[in-house]
């Protein structure tokens, strides 16, 4: 059965103490009815993450902070997708910053008999699940699922298959081992994880997943703070991950549509399975890489700005299994991230078309954005930028394009190029150029399709 899950934007780069109710009947959220499912935008002015200043108040310098902390650390999350796609099973640091692996969205799921809900954050570039259990050492204690209360929680054994899928698993050191706890280990940012494979009943909307294998979180050390607090759940295409394991469910096929950060109601949606899924719709061919076969590479061939397609190498954006290079779609970065000759060709026009706009303002910076203008007239002489794909083109507008600052007073482009420290060969079609759009995941049919759709209330 197809389940339509609605859910926000939902940020979780950083985590403050769940806050007051904020304005009275604004943020009051819809109850969750039959196969909807609806959940919480972390970042937005009704997340209960937010401060209770910013919660009641909706300052704009809470708001201007948190662009420039979240363009701050994609240039993190690239490093963590650029080892995926080298292949490499290191991750590289660069100087003075932690690697930080932290998805944008979350989803209310239930796991365990009876059900305790979780919210767990939700990552396309991922594949085993895993969920903070009691007992964990450095985990969030508020935040942990109880599995001595579920009836239907079992360990996997260190000589189940699953465990060989796991990420890091402990090896049996004996046939006569094979029946102990199977156990595996993962940093996720600057934290080591150490936990136990299990499986539980998980259930999303109206539909049950018996057996649902994920890993039981059993110590953290060394950045706890920098952990989705409720756990993860991954989109990607590996052998643990949500679609693989509910393929005869939902035949290894979602889509989603978000809205903007700063919608005040409960309007995005991921719907799993073929059945309602957009019949019209752009699409282009799912591109896969044998080393690194979870993330979602699609052929990017060209970028116009305006009417104009820019000059770009085509080494920027070749797909290239050997050495990862190509193009992702990703729904745990911000920002539209490009190699530097790829985002340079596109910020160089897009300069050049906005030098001519009368009021559109001085060229400045604000956080990690290069290209900024404090014009009057900047907001709304914004060139559109049009990504095409094999197959497909895809013109964004305008609040795809450029971040404002919540004053009014700046607008930047929305994307930047990868890490100066970084030598990246991958191009990643992050999230805020993906708002109000649906994306279509039809893994069957090796295919990505993109539609307008307007999902922001």
């Amino acid at each position: 059965m197809a389940s339509l899950l609605f859910l926000n934007i939902l940020p979780l780069l950083v985590l403050a103490a769940p806050a007051a109710a904020t304005a009275a009947g604004k943020c009051a959220a819809p109850p969750d009815v039959g196969s909807t499912v609806r959940v919480l935008h972390a970042f937005g002015p009704c997340s209960p993450f937010r401060s209770s200043t910013s919660a009641s108040g909706g300052s704009s310098s809470w708001e201007d902070a948190l662009i420039k902390e979240l363009q701050a650390s994609d240039a993190s999350r690239l490093l963590f997708l650029s080892s995926l796609a080298a292949g490499r099973s290191s991750v590289p640091l660069a100087p003075g910053r932690q690697l930080l692996q932290i998805p944008n969205y979350v989803v209310r799921a239930k796991l365990g008999s009876p059900p305790q809900t979780m919210l767990v954050a939700l990552d396309t570039s991922n594949d085993a699940a895993w969920f903070p259990c009691s007992g964990c050492l450095g985990c969030p204690a508020s935040a942990a699922f109880s599995s001595s209360l579920s009836s239907t929680f079992r360990q996997l054994p260190c000589g189940a298959p699953q465990c060989s899928q796991a990420p890091n698993p402990t090896p049996c050191s004996s046939a006569s081992d094979s029946a102990s706890a199977c156990g595996f280990n993962l940093t996720y940012g600057s934290a080591a994880i150490e936990a136990g494979l299990a499986q539980d009943a998980l259930a999303l909307a109206s539909d049950v997943v018996a057996d649902y294998t994920f890993g039981c979180l059993q110590r953290v050390t060394g950045g706890g703070a920098t952990l989705p607090p409720q756990g993860l759940l991954g989109l990607g295409r590996g052998s643990l991950s949500f679609l693989s394991q509910t393929n005869s469910l939902y035949s290894s096929t979602f889509s989603y549509c978000l809205p903007s950060f700063r919608s005040l109601n409960f309007s995005g949606s991921l719907r799993l399975g073929p059945v309602g899924q957009p019949k019209r719709i752009k699409t282009t061919p799912l591109l896969s890489n044998p080393r690194r076969p979870s993330l979602y590479y699609v052929n990017l061939i060209g970028i116009r700005v305006g009417g104009r397609t820019v000059s770009i190498p085509s080494s920027a954006l070749t797909f290239d299994p050997a050495t990862g290079a190509g193009t992702i779609v990703d729904s745990g970065t911000m920002f539209t991230r490009l190699v530097a000759s790829a985002y340079a060709a596109v910020r160089d026009e897009f300069r050049r078309r906005m030098a001519k706009v009368a009021g559109a303002g001085n060229l400045t910076t604000l956080g990690g954005f290069d290209t900024c203008y404090d014009g009057p007239a900047a907001a709304s002489a914004v060139p559109t930028v049009t990504l095409m794909f094999s197959g497909m083109n895809v013109t964004l507008p305008s609040e795809n394009v450029v971040i404002r600052s919540s004053s009014g007073s700046i607008t930047c482009l929305a994307m930047a190029a990868a890490p100066d420290n970084v030598n990246s060969v991958v191009n990643v079609i992050a999230n805020m150029q993906q708002q109000n759009h649906r994306l279509l995941f039809d893994v069957p049919n090796a295919r990505i399709g993109i539609a307008r759709e307007l999902c922001t209330a």
